[in-house]
């Protein structure tokens, strides 16, 4: 049990930080307790800046999380760490404040993929989307009625900002190198039905495209060229080509990290460049790479926003000596809403070597897709279709037999098992 006497140090200042933090308290430690976090900003709620924020229909100030407030800590907000000495158990921040700790959680997240090439990333009309300031750029952006908008990228968020463009009305070009949007993550075969959702709302798709530069004129974003030859005039540019892991602190620290994550151990705790756990460091969200359960010990870093709420109160009450023998091994969640496309799934596709439509119709708009690998469901995304997602998590959770067996409601006469088409 930690003692009331110890540090506890946060490094992040995001969901899972403050699940972990809350955690720790709930489970009885009352020491010192610090947050570190490297935006100026406490705790935020992500999903709403890619959604609420950029209609306008909430303020990118109003996303702070509930609970912020009330939680005894102290706020080292604004600069972020630089580097983790374990010897003498210290983190040395940007600003050059050195902060000790006996205990410490890492959750230091991701940041957005940046352009290539700096200079044209930095040119007036070209943004990323990950913090809240970023999101506040871009609705003053949106709102002052560009002439066309480019999304480079189309993952979830590529999809998202697409997608709300032409709730805004404004003309959208989506340009992705892959054969459809969402196939790294749902695969070609599944991608296609939404990216003709997608179409059918007035998105152009350019997919099996590759932006290669962008021109500037006067400082401003004006077009953008692409590998084929061909070009578009673009005022406004979205850059959402995914995110990187913010490890480079750990850099020399004896820590397992690298740009996929920094390697736990079953139970949440750190492991060193040995294989062997830290007891006093654990880690959660978005930067933390563990072996789940479901998958067979399978290390995964997972960017959800439940993932991160779940590890978040796991890792708190780790640290705080509440679970010491418990694993994780949540089921992976998530959800996207895509103008009025909902897109929720149970599962990870990834190494998923067939997908079958187990519920509804992908020409109506609305249905489930069950992926399979090696006979066995091993996740679900709905479309449209939330209501069927709980039968399929129970399919994914019991490791049941692909295709499953049963004969639902509103499931195909006959279904057809396909290749999942993941590049």
């Amino acid at each position: 049990m930690a003692r009331d006497s110890e540090r506890v140090l946060i490094v992040g200042a995001g969901l899972a930080a403050l699940r972990g933090a809350e955690a720790l308290r709930e489970a009885g430690f009352s020491g010192p307790l610090t947050i570190v976090g490297d935006e100026p900003h406490r705790p935020y709620d992500r999903p709403p800046l890619s959604k609420h924020v950029l209609t306008g229909a909430i303020p990118a100030d109003a996303t702070t999380l509930p609970g912020v407030g009330a939680l005894a800590a102290e706020w080292q907000l604004g600069s972020a760490a630089r580097r983790l000495d374990r010897q003498a158990r210290t983190v040395g921040l940007a600003d050059g404040r050195i902060l000790p700790y006996d205990r410490l959680l890492i959750a230091t997240g991701t940041r957005a993929r940046p352009w290539a090439n700096p200079h044209e990333g930095r040119l007036a009309g070209v943004f990323t989307l990950r913090g809240r300031d970023d999101a506040a750029a871009l609705r003053r952006a949106l709102a002052a009625g560009p002439d066309h908008v480019l999304v480079i990228g189309a993952g979830f968020i590529g999809c998202e900002v697409a997608s709300l463009c032409r709730q805004l009305d404004l003309p959208v070009t989506l340009v992705e190198p892959g054969l459809t949007p969402l196939a790294r993550i749902l695969g070609s075969t599944v991608g296609a039905f939404i990216g003709a959702i997608h179409e059918g709302h007035g998105v152009a798709l350019r997919c099996g495209r590759e932006v290669e530069w962008l021109e500037g004129r006067d400082g401003r974003l004006a077009r953008a060229h692409l590998v084929d030859g061909s070009s578009l005039a673009a005022d406004v540019a979205v850059i959402a080509l995914g995110a990187v892991r913010n490890t480079e602190w750990l850099d020399g620290s004896g820590l397992s990290a690298d740009p996929g994550g920094v390697d736990c151990d079953a139970r949440g705790h750190v492991l060193d460049t040995e294989g062997r756990p830290d007891p006093h460091i654990a880690a959660a969200g978005d930067v933390a790479r563990f072996p789940h359960p479901l998958y067979d010990g399978r290390r995964v870093a997972l960017e959800h926003w439940s993932h991160a709420a779940a590890q978040g109160v796991h890792a708190g009450r780790l640290l705080a000596g509440a679970e010491p023998e418990v694993a994780y091994g949540a089921l992976p969640t998530f959800w996207s809403t895509q103008g009025d496309l909902v897109v929720k799934s149970v599962g990870l596709t990834e190494g998923a070597d067939a997908v079958a439509i187990t519920q509804g119709d992908p020409a109506a708009g609305r249905f489930v897709a069950t992926y399979g690998r090696d006979g066995r469901c091993i996740a679900a995304v709905a479309v449209d279709s939330a209501r069927w997602l709980p039968a399929h998590a129970e399919l994914v959770e019991a490791r049941a037999p692909f295709p499953p067996e049963d004969a639902a409601t509103d499931r195909p006469k006959r279904v057809t098992v396909h290749e999942p088409g993941f590049p």
